[in-house]
């Protein structure tokens, strides 16, 4: 008897990768080819020499044509630990002194001085003493007919125009942490006026110092000699009549000392350099914009003609 066998077929085997080529999902991007980038540059060569030349001397119209800048420092020193030197033997009243109150201090601390000078009430009478406002604002001047060449009264500048400009543009103050030195500077297109601005900042800053500590003091002195009236008691008017010394001491030192907030170590001078443009700089980088400017032009314009060219090819 013959057995008949039979083979089931197999079932295929879904779960097994076939071996072969199969086409990627994503296409392989193209490498760069820095020789077709460096092909690309050579074809419009002349087109990158003549951009960057033009933004170099563009740059350099400009650094020609801006108006130079010159600065003018002054070198301080603060003068208010001598004046607190004269109070020092009446260090044991300062409690009293401050319930009376009475201040024992010089003319203030050099943060309190600097803010005074920045301080648009004391900048305002500067501005005004020395009529800045026609110099600051010189293109809408009429030196002519001595009046403001507007049409619309609201185009006149005003004192805070003029604030702004000394203290955004002009005033430049630094202090040294090391040795406590401080420097005013004055940035300005006259270097004759920069040094005279300069000068006459500090000078009227002592002036300004020195003319409220005297009013200060005085005021302490009318108080005291009121509650030295008043008074029966012996150590209080001890007390009293030291505090009026020291007063009267503090008007002495503020009428025969002219540098009273700061002592001037080195005054401004005519600045012969002067500190803008830097026309070298700005030449390099107008440079440096036309080329990197000009290449990446080149390549947009490649990319573009290669663009055109694949549609045409594909139609």
């Amino acid at each position: 008897m013959t057995e008949h066998t039979s083979k089931k077929p197999v079932p295929p085997d879904y779960y097994q990768i076939p071996y072969g080529p199969y086409p990627m999902a994503y296409p392989v991007e193209e490498e760069i080819n820095l020789l077709d980038m460096w092909r690309t540059l050579m074809a419009r060569k002349w087109l990158i020499t003549g951009l960057t030349v033009l933004a170099t001397a563009a740059a350099l119209a400009v650094a020609l044509y801006m108006t130079p800048v010159y600065r003018a420092e002054v070198l301080l020193a603060p003068v208010e630990e001598e004046q607190n030197g004269a109070a020092s033997a009446l260090a044991q009243f300062g409690g009293l002194a401050s319930m009376v109150g009475v201040s024992l201090g010089g003319g203030g601390s050099t943060e309190h001085t600097l803010a005074v000078l920045k301080s648009r009430a004391f900048l305002d009478e500067f501005i005004q003493d020395n009529q800045l406002l026609p110099v600051f604002f010189a293109r809408l001047w009429d030196a002519e007919k001595q009046a403001w060449a507007v049409d619309d009264p609201k185009g006149i500048p005003s004192a805070w125009d003029a604030y702004n400009v000394f203290t955004k543009g002009l005033l430049k103050t630094s202090v040294d942490k090391k040795s406590g030195l401080i420097t005013v500077g004055i940035e300005w297109e006259d270097p004759e006026q920069a040094a005279q601005w300069a000068n006459q900042l500090v000078a009227r800053l002592n002036h300004h110092q020195r003319q409220a500590a005297i009013r200060e003091a005085e005021k302490s002195l009318a108080y005291l000699n009121e509650q030295l009236g008043k008074t029966p008691v012996v150590e209080m008017q001890q007390m009293l009549y030291r505090l009026i010394e020291a007063e009267t001491k503090k008007i002495m030192l503020a009428k025969v000392r002219d540098e009273y907030a700061f002592k001037v170590v080195d005054p401004a001078v005519v600045p012969e350099q002067k500190i803008k443009p830097k026309r070298a700089l700005i030449v390099v980088l107008g440079f440096i914009a036309g080329l990197m400017g000009s290449i990446f032009l080149v390549f947009f314009l490649s990319f573009i003609q290669k663009q055109k060219k694949d549609a045409q090819t594909t139609a």
